[in-house]
C-alpha cells in the first residue's frame, strides 16, 4: 500500500483519488477551494463534477498544501494546466528529494513554450517527474469503466513502479520514456477537439471530423517528431487514442466549447457555459508559436487561433483549410512511376 497525495480536487484528480483508494492506497486529496473540502468531505460526493459517484470515507481532504504533499510515496498533481507552475511552486517546499510528482494535466505555458513537466521540474527540481496521458475522461474513470493509459517517465523503474500502482481490472497501464511526445500530443490535440467541435456547431458530418481528426493528428506528429518526440507516442494512445476520444466524447469540454463557438458563441461565452478550464484554448497561442519556432505547417491550428483570438468566421476558416494548394497525403511515400 502507498500513501498518496492528490493535488487537485476537479474531476480528474477526484476520478484517479478514487481509482488508487480501490487499489489499496491510502489517499489525500488537497484543493486550494475550502468550500470544495467542505462538499467533499461532507457530502462524500463531488456533486458538481463526479455526481453519483461515492467516495469512500477514509480518503481524507485537506486545504493544507504540506497536509497533502509531506510524507507521500508519491504525488498526483492534477490542477488545470495554466495553474501548474504556480501549484508546483507552492509544493517545492514540501517535496524531499526523488518524490515521485505524477502530472495528469495536460497543456503547454504560451509564454515559455514548456510542457507541464519542464515546469514541475524547473520550480520543482529535487523531484522525479512523470506523466500520465491516454483517452481517459475522469466521468469514465470514476465510473470504473474500462480505460488505457500511458505512464511516461526518465527511468523505466519509476514508470513501472508507477505502472504498478495505478493498474487494475479496468485501469490498463503502458510505459513509456517518451514524455515529451506524450505531453505534445496530450495538449495539441484538445486544440484539434475545438477544431471539432466547431464543425459539430456548424452543422458539418462525420466525413468533416474524421478528416480533422486524421490531418489533425499529421499536423500534431509534424510538430511533435521536429521537437524531438517519437512517431509512436503520436500514433498511440497519447497521440491519436486521446485525439479520437477528446474529439468525439460528449464528455469533451473542448468539444463542447467548440461547439458552442461553431453555434455563434463567442470563446469567453463558450468558456462560461462550460464551466471547466478548456485547456486546447490556452494550448492554441502556444502551439501557433511553436509552429513558428520549428517551421512546421500546422493549418488546421493556425484557424483555430484566428477563429478564438482574431475573429475569424468559422466558416471562412473551412473554406480556406478546404480551397489550399494541392498536396500529396504523404510525403515520405514515393511513386513508382
Amino acid at each position: 500500500m502507498a500513501n498518496v497525495g492528490v493535488m487537485g480536487a476537479g474531476s480528474w484528480g477526484t476520478a484517479l483519488a478514487l481509482l488508487l483508494h480501490k487499489n489499496g492506497h491510502r489517499v489525500t486529496v488537497w484543493s486550494v477551494s475550502q468550500e470544495e473540502v467542505d462538499m467533499l468531505a461532507g457530502e462524500r460526493e463531488h456533486k458538481t463534477k463526479l455526481p453519483g459517484v461515492k467516495i469512500p470515507e477514509d480518503m481524507e481532504f485537506t486545504t493544507e498544501m504540506e497536509a497533502g504533499v509531506r510524507g507521500k510515496d508519491f504525488l498526483v498533481l492534477a490542477v488545470p494546466s495554466p495553474f501548474t507552475r504556480n501549484t508546483a511552486r507552492n509544493m517545492k517546499q514540501y517535496v524531499v528529494d526523488g518524490q515521485i510528482i505524477v502530472d495528469v494535466a495536460k497543456g503547454i505555458e504560451e509564454e515559455t513554450l514548456m510542457t507541464l513537466s519542464q515546469q514541475i521540474e524547473e520550480e520543482i527540481p529535487q523531484a522525479d517527474v512523470a506523466v500520465l496521458s491516454g483517452p481517459s475522461h475522469a466521468e469514465e474513470v470514476g465510473r470504473g469503466l474500462p480505460t488505457t493509459v500511458v505512464i511516461g517517465a526518465r527511468s523505466r523503474k519509476t514508470a513501472s513502479y508507477l505502472q504498478e500502482m495505478f493498474m487494475n481490472d479496468v485501469f490498463r497501464v503502458y510505459i513509456s520514456p517518451d514524455r515529451l511526445g506524450m505531453e505534445l500530443g496530450g495538449s495539441l490535440k484538445n486544440v484539434i477537439a475545438l477544431a471539432a467541435g466547431i464543425a459539430d456547431g456548424m452543422g458539418y458530418g462525420d466525413n468533416t471530423k474524421a478528416a480533422l481528426i486524421t490531418r489533425g493528428i499529421a499536423e500534431i506528429a509534424r510538430l511533435g517528431v521536429k521537437m524531438g518526440g517519437a512517431l509512436e507516442s503520436f500514433t498511440g494512445l497519447t497521440g491519436i487514442g486521446d485525439l479520437i476520444v477528446t474529439c468525439a466524447s460528449v464528455h469533451s469540454r473542448n468539444r463542447k466549447a467548440g461547439y458552442l463557438m461553431g453555434q455563434g458563441k463567442t470563446m469567453q461565452e463558450a468558456m462560461d457555459e462550460v464551466k471547466m478550464v478548456v485547456e486546447g484554448v490556452y494550448s492554441t497561442k502556444a502551439a501557433v508559436k511553436l509552429g513558428k519556432k520549428y517551421d512546421v505547417s500546422l493549418p488546421i491550428i493556425n484557424k483555430v487561433n484566428e477563429i478564438l483570438f482574431e475573429g475569424k468566421d468559422p466558416k471562412e476558416a473551412v473554406n480556406e483549410l478546404m480551397l489550399r494548394d494541392s498536396k500529396t497525403e504523404h510525403m515520405g511515400v514515393p511513386w513508382t512511376e
